[in-house]
């Protein structure tokens, strides 16, 4: 996730803010998995998360397809 912010606003290259967030995605995903094996209310409190990485993941995705 800290690798995001450089990418997209310091390099300014949004192709490459995608490929950090689409390789977020997943590791988040299995963040969620781990910690329900452990706590079923820690994995939920990820969730939010897991829907802002989507949310910027889309927004990244339409700045870049304007580009």
């Amino acid at each position: 996730n800290v690798a995001w912010s450089p990418v997209f606003w310091g390099l300014e290259r949004a192709d490459l803010g995608l490929v950090v967030l689409v390789a977020l995605l997943p590791l988040v995903v299995a963040t969620i998995v781990a910690f329900d094996r452990v706590d079923r209310r820690a994995a939920a409190l990820v969730v939010p998360y897991l829907a802002w990485v989507c949310f910027a993941t889309a927004l990244n995705y339409a700045i870049w397809a304007l580009n």
